[in-house]
């Protein structure tokens, strides 16, 4: 069977995709800044073995978190511009120069559990 192209929503211009990359960048920084500030915080009031484990234990799991968000697949960058909007790691703003129905799509999405 021959592959079948691939929906409008899915293509991406290059102009597009420089937008998507610089705002992936942008929130990729800003969280990991908080999650530096979190960690630095934390650790100055460590006390105990518990509480050193406990700070590992979170690490791991916004390594995995992070790790994962930021991949790069277009075919997955309109639900996390939604949910990086939510977060409050990016804005709307940022987006501009998407297509109007990829806008749309994000703007539908934001207000759904992601």
């Amino acid at each position: 069977m021959p592959p079948t192209t691939p929906p409008q929503e899915h293509q991406w211009s290059p102009t597009e995709q420089e937008i998507a990359r610089h705002a992936c960048d942008r929130a990729r920084e800003r969280e990991v800044a908080a999650l530096l500030a979190y960690v630095r915080d934390t650790a100055s009031a460590i006390s105990s073995l518990e509480t050193l484990w406990n700070l590992h234990d979170f690490l791991s799991a916004r390594r995995h978190d992070l790790d994962g968000k930021y991949e790069d697949q277009y075919d997955a960058l309109i639900f996390l511009f939604a949910r990086l909007i939510k977060e409050g790691w990016l804005s709307l703003d940022e987006l501009a120069g998407l297509e109007a129905n990829k806008l749309a799509k994000i703007s539908a999405l934001m207000t759904l559990s992601l």
